[in-house]
């Protein structure tokens, strides 16, 4: 499914995240800090602070764009405590702005939020 795909460009930026999943079946909800250090309309690298065992299937919050709840599957672990992930759902062009605007990285320094839209 994921080879048909068409390919998106990959883009430097910097945001806090939260990756939220559930332990335990359906009992226990967890949640854990990353950042975004390269994102996509379907996909992203997030830089994880401290090892973890990472669901194949989580949510990924990004509270600074207030983007909530973007589901997630899990592709590939780097040695370099960075996963590559697939999001369920493309990200809109809306949406991506709105993480490039609170992006903390050089490039997106001149980024401003359009709020007509």
């Amino acid at each position: 499914m994921y080879d048909r795909e068409a390919r998106f460009k990959m883009e430097d930026t910097m945001n806090a995240a939260r990756i939220e999943y559930t332990e335990k079946g359906v009992m226990h909800a967890a949640s854990r800090r990353c950042d975004i250090v390269r994102i996509s309309m379907s996909s992203a690298t997030l830089a994880i602070l401290t090892q973890f065992n990472l669901p194949k299937q989580f949510y990924l919050d990004i509270p600074d764009a207030r983007i909530t709840k973007v589901g997630c599957l899990l592709m590939k672990v780097n040695a370099n405590n960075t996963v590559e992930v697939r999001f369920l759902r493309l990200l809109t062009q809306k949406e991506l702005n709105k993480i490039f605007v609170y992006s903390t990285h050089p490039a997106h320094r001149d980024y401003v939020l359009d709020i007509r839209a």
